[in-house]
């Protein structure tokens, strides 16, 4: 049955690895039985989307619980006095003269006869000081509770809240390997119940912790759950809907996650006792397993593994609510494709495909890799650390959190529409650019300008959040068909290490307010400058094999560099199609010699034969061509999607 397509994604329309003559995709479903109908719709307002709140939850919770309030040398013999006393017979003052030490205090005995006190006495400055060794006051007036207060965890031990920081981050590659093997192995309903399960176990560690070191080891089996939790049912919700809605379910479920920062602003700001908070930014969640019997399995996990009847029977309640019905023709081919068994050397072919070494191996391809794994670094760093940095910024830190959070959800609108006019290329470059140099701004300005430091910073948070949701389907539209797996999991994963280092960079404000901004702002400029060396991929084909992949952008010039609004190839070979005409381009057929022939009167009276007619608009097809380009995600040979580190 051969059969002339002209508005399937370009991936699909030439394939150049066999395995894809055997792989059954649901796109080819989804537009009978509805791409976005009533049940995409409940699933994803009602179960998926509300499913992305845990993530920003309890990846930002520990931000509040280490809030370091003003602290001095607690001195014995001067408990008689008040705070403001004490501070000012016992404590020096630092070189300003204007704050008193945090770590140092006189070398004085205050329980000796000949040190009673008079209304009129002043410290003598010629006392010596030595550091605390009694331990600290805490002044209690804005932070009630926190780790740094029941764990004395200033001074010399001051870098341990970013210790703490780091062991979340560190756990999150860790979880996103084995949730991603799980997601695989027992499919994605499990194992978002499983990291659920995690993530709620941590939550409740966390709160029950009686040191630093097992609060710490807590924060690891939290940091497993994060990203993995949010991409779960982000990947259920891609799975389920047709190409024409990706980008929405993209945006629609950063939006969730962002909505999920600002609800963490108010908790934060009702709950000051560190370990109720660590419970209440968990055991909410413990409603979520109610999805249990709401929540469906994947179909086209389940058609990657075989397990037919499950997934036919979910594909019939999806189009039965939808108001559609499963073509029989549809059903009759799944059980055919999905029966045939490969050949052992064919399974060997498979499992030995290309490794990540490929990425280096040609030059244009090794430079392309190390531009998109530096742009994909310098965005996860720099927006992971002025997420870090926002309670540190204005008056009032849960304030700051909260602005920081909305400024991500315009940049989100703007960047969707953007995208598809501007290109992915110049869009990129200036959002990073923008954030880069307003978080450079910030050393030109005098020391007290909390106020413009806090709008530079929000205009850079802006920036950066539009950036990060570029640099995702570009780096999926540079990578040729044959690696984008493997490719896009590389370059996410060597990105992951920045969030190692960026808990010691913030930790540097703590000194200096700017300077962690200065340096977040130099990674941002120089990653997004890397990024006008690479091609454009607007009105382009993807590139399929290796060799494709080598030959697209080779041919780069300065103009090209230049070129702001994308410039659509001349020839069509190269093209999806020009999206300003609606002119399409005529590609190959797919060979299908897997079934026997559809008769004439089925192919005329399925809704198989509706779906071939409706592909032919130019309206529908543009929609779904420059949609099913702008977002998609790693695939195994199966065709079920990929986990990768995306945060």
């Amino acid at each position: 049955m051969n059969i002339q397509d002209n508005s399937l994604p370009e991936d699909r329309q030439v394939p150049s690895v066999k395995e894809d003559d055997d792989a059954f995709d649901l796109d080819d479903l989804l537009p009978i039985v509805g791409e976005f109908g009533r049940y995409q719709r409940l699933l994803l307002w009602f179960v998926c989307l509300p499913a992305c709140l845990p993530c920003g939850f309890c990846a930002f919770n520990q931000l509040f619980m280490a809030d370091t309030p003003p602290h001095w040398c607690k001195v014995p013999g001067l408990e008689g006095l008040d705070s403001l006393q004490r501070r000012h017979l016992a404590i020096p003052t630092q070189e300003d003269n204007e704050t008193y030490s945090r770590c140092m205090r006189y070398n004085v005995d205050w329980k000796t006869p000949e040190m009673i006190m008079t209304e009129n006495f002043l410290p003598n400055l010629s006392w010596t000081v030595i550091p605390c060794d009694y331990g600290w006051e805490y002044d209690e007036s804005d932070v009630t509770s926190s780790i740094v207060v029941d764990f004395d965890l200033v001074c010399e031990h001051s870098i341990y809240p970013t210790i703490g920081l780091v062991a979340l981050n560190t756990g999150g590659p860790i979880g996103v390997y084995l949730f991603g093997m799980l997601n695989d192995r027992i499919g994605r309903r499990l194992s978002f119940f499983t990291c659920l399960a995690t993530l709620i176990t941590g939550g409740f560690l966390t709160s029950m912790a009686s040191s630093f070191w097992t609060w710490a080891a807590t924060r690891v089996v939290v940091g497993l759950t994060i990203p993995a939790i949010y991409q779960i049912p982000f990947i259920i919700s891609l799975e389920l809907v047709g190409p024409n809605y990706r980008s929405f379910v993209t945006v629609m479920t950063c939006t969730f996650y962002t909505i999920g920062l600002c609800m963490l602003a108010g908790v934060t700001y009702l709950v000051r006792d560190w370990r109720l908070l660590a419970l209440t930014t968990s055991a909410p969640f413990l409603l979520y397993f109610i999805y249990w019997w709401f929540l469906p399995e994947s179909p086209r996990w389940l058609l990657a593994k075989g397990r037919l009847e499950e997934a036919n029977k979910i594909l019939e309640t999806l189009a039965r609510v939808n108001g559609k019905e499963l073509p029989i023709s549809f059903t009759q081919k799944l059980k055919q494709r999905m029966t045939m068994s490969r050949s052992k050397s064919e399974e060997e072919r498979l499992r030995s495909g290309p490794s990540v070494l490929a990425l280096f191996k040609t030059p244009n391809m090794r430079l392309k890799t190390c531009l998109i794994t530096l742009n994909w670094f310098a965005n996860n760093m720099v927006y992971v650390g002025l997420s870090y940095y926002g309670p540190a910024l204005g008056s009032e830190e849960h304030l700051s959190f909260l602005f920081s959070s909305l400024a991500e959800i315009p940049s989100y609108m703007a960047c969707w529409v953007v995208m598809d006019r501007w290109g992915r290329r110049w869009p990129l470059c200036l959002c990073m650019v923008v954030a880069g140099a307003s978080c450079i701004a910030t050393v030109l300005l005098p020391p007290d300008a909390v106020t413009a430091t806090l709008i530079l910073f929000l205009l850079s948070k802006s920036a950066i959040s539009a950036s990060f949701l570029i640099i995702y389907p570009f780096a999926g539209e540079l990578y040729p068909t044959q690696l984008r797996g493997i490719a896009i999991g590389f370059s996410a994963y060597v990105s992951g290490l920045g969030l190692i280092i960026i808990p010691f960079i913030t930790y540097l404000g703590t000194e200096n307010l700017v300077l962690p901004l200065i340096i977040l702002g130099v990674v941002a400029m120089i990653g997004g400058l890397s990024g006008l060396r690479l091609p454009e991929t607007l009105h382009h084909r993807l590139p399929q094999t290796v060799e494709e992949g080598e030959l697209f952008g080779r041919d780069w010039t300065c103009t090209d560099c230049m070129r702001c609004i994308p410039k659509k190839p001349l020839s069509t070979t190269t093209s999806y199609q020009d999206l300003s005409t609606g002119e399409t381009v005529e590609m190959k057929p797919i060979p299908d010699t897997t079934f026997p022939p559809i008769s004439k009167q089925t192919s005329e009276d399925t809704p198989l034969n509706t779906m071939r007619e409706s592909r032919d608009s130019h309206t529908s097809m543009r929609r779904l061509v420059r949609q099913s380009s702008v977002m998609d995600t790693q695939r195994d040979s199966d065709g079920a999607m990929k986990m990768t580190y995306w945060f």
